[in-house]
């Protein structure tokens, strides 16, 4: 392995607790420090077709924001597509799978001065397959920076239980950062997980707070993900959702729920409900309110006129043929992930990384 470049390897305690925005973060910030940064992710799960190829969609991510060219199929060598686990378990060939990651990191690595390395999850995800998050960072000669969300117990329990796989593999962990903590609870929370990691020994070295509008999804988004039909309304397909409501109550008790920036979940054949909503968007009788979008459970669309109303105030409408209940289950679960178009977000990312984790630090310990 080439020693002529520095290099970092982001996991993190599980799916969701910031990987790829803290990578994001990381290049963005650290481009003021190295001229040429390079990013590979070398196992991933969620695939886009690029060019024919499948490429993970966190590497199309930082490709396109951070203008990193490093070629997408070597920052997402292995795919872990259906059936690539059990057919290893069939027929495992480690050396194979190694060979493709080191080929790929080389090649990314050369004439580069620092490589940005993105796990799959905690330190022991891909161990499956003989290659855990903590035998790649091995594998990669990096140091690994552990994310975690949220909380004082949990994230000291799951850090230090990684920490034990990576020490075992013989990887250091450079330290963690505590993302996604609430405001209200920010100064606690960063007192008291810095003090319990210490005494573990193991740094902090950033705290970052819980920002909701990240996590937002837009109207499109959700469309997407659940795949729920558009009916109406296309050109709010940008907008963002920041709280759900569901209208099983009367119109009356709606009123005292429904706020701006809401996506209502309703069966289609309750029209006083999606009047109501409507209405509160277009006379903003309780003031200024944005209604996101409805969307319809049961697979019934109400009258046209509704449908032309909708249009009209361009409030988007979406359609599922499943009951109230299980929309609102898909929707409460859906994995929302920055998209390169997602501009204000990726802006937000790179300021809460260079706010409140110790870049310089980093740097020198690398």
């Amino acid at each position: 392995m080439s020693n002529n470049h520095k290099n970092i390897f982001i996991a993190a305690t599980r799916q969701n607790d910031g990987k790829t925005t803290t990578c994001l973060g990381l290049i963005s910030n650290f481009s003021k420090m190295y001229k040429k940064i390079g990013f590979i992710k070398p196992i991933g799960q969620r695939y886009l077709i690029e060019e024919g190829v499948k490429v993970d969609e966190d590497s199309v991510l930082i490709e396109e924001v951070c203008g990193i060219k490093c070629g997408l199929k070597d920052m997402s060598p292995v795919a872990v597509e259906k059936g690539f686990t059990e057919e290893y378990i069939l027929h495992p060939n480690k050396e194979a799978i190694t060979e493709r990651i080191l080929a790929s990191y080389e090649r990314i690595a050369a004439q580069k001065d620092f490589v940005v390395i993105e796990g799959t999850g905690h330190a022991g995800v891909g161990s499956v397959f003989d290659h855990s998050n903590a035998y790649v960072a091995k594998l990669l000669g990096a140091k690994v920076i552990l994310v975690s969300s949220g909380g004082i117990g949990r994230p000291i329990d799951e850090i230090v239980l990684n920490k034990t796989l990576f020490d075992s593999c013989g990887v250091r962990l450079l330290g963690v950062i505590i993302n996604k903590i609430m405001p209200d609870k920010f100064d606690k929370i960063n007192k008291l997980v810095r003090k319990g990691l210490s005494r573990k020994g193991i740094d902090v070295l950033g705290v970052i707070p819980y920002h909701p509008r990240l996590c937002a999804p837009t109207i499109g988004q959700v469309a997407e993900e659940a795949d729920f039909k558009l009916i109406c309304g296309e050109e709010g397909l940008n907008n963002v959702v920041m709280k759900i409501i569901v209208g099983a109550m009367g119109p009356h008790d709606a009123l005292n729920y429904i706020s701006d920036r809401c996506l209502m979940i309703t069966p289609g054949d309750r029209e006083d409900m999606i009047m109501t909503a409507l209405n509160c968007h277009s006379s903003q009788i309780k003031g200024c309110i944005n209604v996101s979008g409805i969307v319809l459970s049961g697979g019934v669309i109400p009258h046209k006129t509704i449908i032309d109303f909708a249009q009209s105030i361009n409030v988007p409408i979406l359609l599922s043929s499943l009951d109230t209940y299980k929309v609102a289950s898909i929707i409460h679960d859906l994995t929302i992930k920055i998209r390169p178009q997602d501009n204000e977000k990726i802006e937000e990312i790179i300021n809460l990384v260079k706010n409140n984790v110790d870049l310089e630090r980093i740097s020198a310990d690398i």
